[in-house]
C-alpha cells in the first residue's frame, strides 16, 4: 500500500504541491473547502461576460511548465500562453499615456519620448534589477535560505561579497528617486511593491527586482485567461493519481506531540505520513492544529494591503484601454500613508484589467469586461460600506476624466469584492492579500518558513509564507518544500 500525503487547500501552490508529491510515489489527497481548486485564481460570470477574478500577470511562466516536464509530458500539448507585446498601459492625470512595451529597448525609447528620461538611466536600472535578481534569485526564491546550511552553498557567499547591491538599508523609492529624474517613471517602478502588498516608501530596495521579472524577463497570458492555468494543473494532477475533495473542509491536524498523524475532515479520520497545509498560517494554527501561540506570534508582523475589486460588465468598449491599465494617482506617497493608517486615499491609483483584450471571448462584441481594483487596507473593522460606495465614486471619476465620458452609464452589471469576502472565500487572514508584508528589511527572515523543526511530517505552501504571494512566489514555495520531503518507500 501506498503511503499517504495529504496536501491542505488547492491554490495553485497547493496543487503544484500534490502533483510533485505524487510524481514522488505517494497517495496524494488534496482538500479543497470550497467547491472547485484554483484558490484566488477564480473566474466569475457576468453580464453576459467571464471575468478572471484573482491574479492577473502571468510571470515565470517556466514554473508552470516545469510541473508537465516532470511528469514527463509536453506543457505545449495542455497549456499555452502568448507573450505579451506591453505589459502594462499607464495613465496619469494630465493626459500622460505611457505604453510599458516588453521589449527593454522599445521601452527605454518610450519613456524617453514621454517623460523626458534619458534612455540609458532606464536601461541602465533595468540592468541593476537584473543582477540584482540573479544575485538573489537562488537564495532568497528558490530556496529555504532560512536554513543554516543554507549560508554554505556559494550563492550565498556571493551575496555577502555583493551585500552592497542588494539595497537593503534603502528603500525601493529611495532608491528608484536616486536613478530617475522623471517623477512619472520614478512613480511607475515604485508600483511594483503593491506585488507584495507593500509600500514602496517603507519596503527595501531588494524588493526592485520585482520589475526584473516583467521588463526582462517577459510578461504572458494564458490563451483562455488565468483561469486556464489551474484548469490544466488540476488535469495534471488527476493524470497522475492526484485525488481531489473539493467542498470537503479539513476540520483538524491530528497530531500525537510534535508528530502529525493526518488530517480529519466530516468524512472521519485520514491518516497521512506527510502533510502540506496550503492555508494562511494564522487561520492553519489557529482552527486547524488549535495553537493560539503560533497563530499570535504571526499577526504580530504587519499584514499586507488587501483589495477593493469591482468587477463591471460594460456595455460599451473603450478603445483607448490595453489589457493592463494604471491610472495613477496625483499623489502616491498620500496613497500609501492612507493605507498604513487603515484607510483608503480619496484619489487611489486604480487597476484596470480587461481580459478581452487578450480573450475575445470573455465579452460580447460592442461589450468590454472590467476588472477594477485599488489597494486598501487589510481588515481592521473599517466600515466597509462607506469605504466601497466613497471609492466606487472616485474611480468612476478618475476613470471619466481620463476616457472622456460618464462611465457609470456604461455599466450593465457589477460584483463587488472587499476585503471580508476575500477572507471568506480564501481564508487569507483579514483579507491581506499576501500575508504579512515586506514593509521592513528585516521582513524575508520573519515570513513563516516552509517548515518547522517542531513539528514532524509537516510542511508549508503558498503566499503566506516563504518565499512569498503570487503565482511565481506559490509554485516556488511548493518546490521548496516538496524537495525537501523524501520519496514515498
Amino acid at each position: 500500500m501506498k503511503e499517504k500525503a495529504v496536501v491542505i487547500g488547492a491554490g495553485i501552490g497547493g496543487m503544484a504541491a500534490a502533483i510533485r508529491l505524487a510524481l514522488k510515489g505517494y497517495e496524494t489527497h488534496l482538500f479543497e473547502k470550497n467547491g472547485e481548486t484554483g484558490g484566488k485564481i477564480g473566474e466569475l460570470y457576468l453580464g453576459g461576460c467571464r471575468f478572471d477574478t484573482g491574479p492577473s500577470l502571468f510571470t515565470l511562466p517556466e514554473l508552470v511548465d516545469e510541473l508537465f516536464a516532470l511528469a514527463g509530458e509536453d506543457p505545449r500539448e495542455h497549456f499555452s500562453y502568448v507573450p505579451l507585446e506591453s505589459s502594462c498601459r499607464y495613465f496619469w492625470g494630465d493626459g500622460t499615456m505611457l505604453n510599458a512595451w516588453t521589449n527593454r529597448d522599445r521601452f527605454a525609447e518610450e519613456a524617453e519620448r514621454v517623460t523626458g528620461e534619458p534612455r540609458r538611466n532606464v536601461l541602465g536600472f533595468l540592468d541593476e534589477c537584473a543582477e540584482l535578481y540573479d544575485l538573489t534569485s537562488g537564495i532568497f526564491i528558490f530556496s529555504p535560505f532560512y536554513q543554516f546550511d543554507n549560508f554554505r552553498k556559494p550563492e550565498s557567499l556571493n551575496v555577502a561579497r555583493n551585500f552592497r547591491k542588494l539595497n537593503a538599508f534603502s528603500t525601493m523609492h529611495g532608491v528608484i528617486s536616486r536613478r530617475f529624474r522623471s517623477e512619472k517613471l520614478v512613480q511607475l517602478f515604485d508600483r511594483y511593491a503593491t506585488y507584495n502588498g507593500s509600500s514602496p516608501y517603507r519596503a527595501p530596495g531588494t524588493l526592485n527586482v520585482i520589475a526584473h521579472l516583467e521588463h526582462n524577463m517577459g510578461a504572458y497570458f494564458p490563451e483562455n485567461g488565468m483561469r486556464e492555468i489551474v484548469r490544466a494543473i488540476e488535469k495534471l494532477a488527476l493524470r497522475h493519481g492526484v485525488t481531489i475533495h473539493n467542498g470537503e473542509e479539513v476540520l483538524t491536524v491530528v497530531r500525537e506531540g510534535n508528530l502529525v498523524k493526518g488530517i480529519t475532515t466530516a468524512s472521519g479520520f485520514l491518516p497521512a505520513g506527510v502533510v502540506v497545509s496550503d492555508v494562511d498560517v494564522i487561520p492553519f494554527y489557529r482552527k486547524l492544529m488549535r495553537e493560539e501561540g503560533p497563530a499570535r506570534r504571526q499577526e504580530r508582523q504587519e499584514r499586507s494591503t488587501s483589495a477593493l475589486i469591482f468587477y463591471w460588465a460594460m456595455n460599451r468598449r473603450f478603445e483607448e484601454l490595453d489589457l493592463h491599465n494604471i491610472f495613477f494617482s496625483a499623489d502616491y506617497p498620500a496613497e500609501f500613508r492612507a493605507l498604513q493608517k487603515g484607510a483608503v486615499s480619496p484619489d487611489p491609483t486604480v487597476y484596470l484589467f480587461a481580459s478581452s483584450r487578450a480573450v475575445p471571448g470573455d465579452a460580447p462584441e460592442g461589450m468590454d469586461n472590467w476588472f477594477v481594483m485599488i489597494n486598501v487596507p487589510y481588515d481592521r473593522g473599517q466600515d466597509w460600506g462607506a469605504i466601497v460606495s466613497a471609492a466606487r465614486k472616485s474611480i468612476l471619476d478618475k476613470l471619466g476624466r481620463r476616457l472622456g465620458c460618464p462611465v457609470e452609464e456604461s455599466i450593465a452589471a457589477e460584483k463587488v469584492l472587499d476585503p471580508r469576502e476575500i477572507e471568506r472565500l480564501t481564508a487569507s487572514h483579514r483579507g491581506a492579500l499576501y500575508g504579512s508584508s515586506s514593509n521592513s528589511r528585516f521582513a524575508a527572515f520573519r515570513r513563516h518558513p516552509n517548515v518547522k523543526s517542531r513539528y514532524q511530517n509537516l510542511w508549508f505552501v503558498g503566499g503566506s509564507v516563504h518565499p512569498g504571494g503570487g503565482i511565481p512566489l506559490c509554485l516556488a514555495s511548493a518546490k521548496i518544500a516538496c524537495d525537501m520531503i523524501p520519496p514515498a518507500e
